[in-house]
């Protein structure tokens, strides 16, 4: 695991690009302490630089790594789950590798032999950058589904790319300006959906694509390489499915522990990362798990540990559990806001999961995309109730059906609660609308959760489990999202794989014989913290200095009668808006450190942020 950046046209001056190239990198040391690494093209004012943290062949996978005759140059953040399958192929014809077993190698052979066409054979977790020096290209790829992130900003003939917004901050030609379009969705989603990100001019390259930059014309495109599709068999009976799925996740744990430091496991008791735990249990592999809970008054139905212990004890794991209150999360607030990179009103416990577990260990597992993969939260119910009645979908119906159920601030209130004009901005309900209806599949249950993997999947849980668990040079991998189990799961028929009563019913009798029965019938509770609590308490006076009036009036983003509208309600009991209180306050925890202040210093204490928010 990696971060990775590069850089073109900003000085002819070498020692000046080297000075601008380490300072990106150095930037996210947390992401890679075990080395680093740097190759400048001073014919092309270009450089590229990475961050390693050593999972894989630690002494033989260092980077920059460079093709045999000079002409590739490879720099590449993730895991290549499937590379010893690939390297035994390759070595059948004729190729001599130099490493011991390195993914990075086996990814630039085959990138050499193969060129793009080799895509769609890499399983894993993965962003990286190829670099032609004969023709004068330069290629970025980012993964399927968007496990690792990636980040590239272009302007005046100048081009950058990284694996964390802050990194391209360190360049003075990006400008610290708000993408007015990005917040008004952020207000609904809690999170800002790509290509798009929170700063105008700053973009993410969106998952399952390709970016190409040629240096003789600085012109960038770019173009998707894989696509979720929905595709049902028909032909394989519903009884068949739970023994596929069982056998084909049993497979992928096993693949997505390879690793040469140990491996641990976040265990939440709920269904997805318990049949991880009991599927590796299964097979031999010994992990510590790692789960977390709360103790306070009123807390305990959001805790989930008696569950998490039931599991560790059927299976024998070394189990720690840890106990998460107000005063840990406002002690480390300031820096997950500055590792999230872009605002994130979603939930925060996996902070703490991830910074204890990585005292032990460099690589863990989560069962991220077993919620999106198997019933999508239900979200597709009303609209299926619509669509059965009715051949099509519109975009009212969507919006009252699906949009208004599940998401935060409407569109409309989002218009009244925004200073200045904002007919402009286009409405969140239309841009999952328009998904919705690119989307394949025979229908709601298919559409919606293609909604869900190309939006909030990587652009809410996966980048908050990279950040997260980044922050603490730590691995994390998603086993539910191995290419096999993925490529399963799309072709059972939607009426199968979720169902009204049940929405992971299939899924549990998959992995029904490797957990407890009181995990099999316990009711879904979500790995999220009590702020409802929290925010009327301790959080109280963050809230009041943050979203002050008058603090809101000198800003000029928001309205600043959103105190009376949406803070004091809340505060004072009349009404129940934590996620939207939530979610405002850390944009403005946000904004305070990427906008008023900068981030060259790093992440901001909670004194910091309460000093500087009058």
């Amino acid at each position: 695991m990696c971060g990775i950046v590069g850089l073109h046209g900003l000085s002819s001056d070498s020692d000046s690009l080297r000075g601008f190239v380490g300072a990106m990198n150095r930037i996210q040391i947390h992401r890679g302490p075990d080395g680093e690494g740097t190759y400048v093209d001073e014919s092309r004012y270009f450089g590229l630089a990475m961050r390693r943290l050593a999972i894989l062949d630690i002494p033989g996978g260092s980077q920059p790594m460079r093709s045999e005759d000079g002409r590739f140059v490879l720099i590449f953040n993730g895991e290549i789950v499937n590379a010893p399958e690939l390297r035994r192929e390759l070595e059948a014809v004729g190729e001599v590798f130099i490493s011991d077993h390195s993914d990075t190698e086996v990814l630039l052979r085959l990138m050499c032999r193969d060129g793009l066409a080799a895509l769609p054979r890499l399983n894993g977790m993965f962003a990286f950058a190829l670099y032609d020096g004969h023709e004068g290209i330069l290629t970025l790829v980012r993964d399927r589904l968007g496990i690792k992130p990636l980040y590239y900003t272009e302007a005046g003939g100048r081009f950058a790319f990284a694996s964390e917004m802050k990194s391209l901050l360190s360049l003075p030609f990006v400008e610290r300006r708000v993408n007015r379009q990005s917040l008004f969705h952020y207000l609904s989603l809690m999170y800002v959906p790509g290509p798009d990100t929170i700063l105008a001019g700053v973009q993410k390259l969106d998952p399952g694509c390709v970016l190409t930059y040629r240096f003789a014309d600085r012109k960038v495109n770019v173009e998707s390489w894989w696509r979720l599709r929905f595709d049902a068999n028909l032909k394989i009976p519903a009884r068949e499915w739970p023994e596929r799925i069982r056998h084909t996740l049993g497979e992928a744990v096993n693949r997505w522990m390879l690793s040469d430091v140990p491996v641990a496991c976040s265990l939440s008791g709920g269904l997805d990362s318990s049949s991880i735990v009991g599927l590796l249990a299964l097979q031999g592999h010994s992990v510590a798990t790692y789960s977390l809970g709360f103790s306070g008054q009123g807390e305990q139905q959001w805790n989930e540990l008696p569950l998490a212990a039931e599991v560790a004890r059927k299976w024998g794991t070394e189990h720690h559990e840890l106990i998460m209150d107000p005063a840990a999360l406002l002690a480390d607030l300031g820096k997950m806001v500055w590792h999230m990179d872009e605002p994130y009103g979603g939930g925060l416990p996996s902070w703490a999961v991830f910074k204890h577990m990585s005292q032990r260990v460099k690589v863990g597992l989560t069962g991220t995309g077993g919620d999106e993969l198997f019933g999508n939260y239900g979200k597709w119910i009303g609209v299926e109730g619509h669509w059965m009645m009715r051949p099509t979908t519109t975009a009212a119906n969507f919006r009252r059906l699906y949009f208004d159920r599940f998401y935060y601030f409407p569109d409309a209130e989002k218009r009244e609660i925004l200073s200045g004009a904002s007919a402009d901005l286009a409405e969140t309900s239309a841009l999952l609308f328009t998904r919705y209806l690119d989307a394949s599949g025979a229908g709601p249950r298919d559409r919606c959760a293609s909604i869900d993997i190309s939006t909030q999947l990587p652009d809410e849980f996966l980048t908050m489990t990279d950040r997260f668990s980044m922050a603490h040079s730590l691995e994390v991998r998603p086993p539910f999202l191995d290419n096999e189990l993925v490529d399963l799961v799309t072709k059972i028929p939607p009426d199968t794989r979720t169902s009204r009563r049940d929405l992971k019913g299939t899924l549990r009798k998959a992995v029904a014989s490797v957990l407890p029965s009181a995990l099999l019938t316990a009711p879904k509770k979500g790995f999220v913290i009590p702020l409802k609590l929290w925010l009327r308490g301790e959080l109280r006076p963050l809230v009041q200095r943050l979203l002050a009036p008058e603090r809101l009036a000198r800003q000029g983003l928001f309205h600043p009668d959103l105190y009376a509208r949406c803070v004091a309600p809340h505060l004072e009991g009349r009404r129940d808006l934590t996620t939207q209180l939530w979610g405002l306050l850390m944009f403005q925890m946000w904004h305070l450190q990427f906008i008023e202040r900068g981030n060259g210093t790093g992440p901001m204490c909670i004194e910091e942020i309460l000093a500087s928010a009058h």
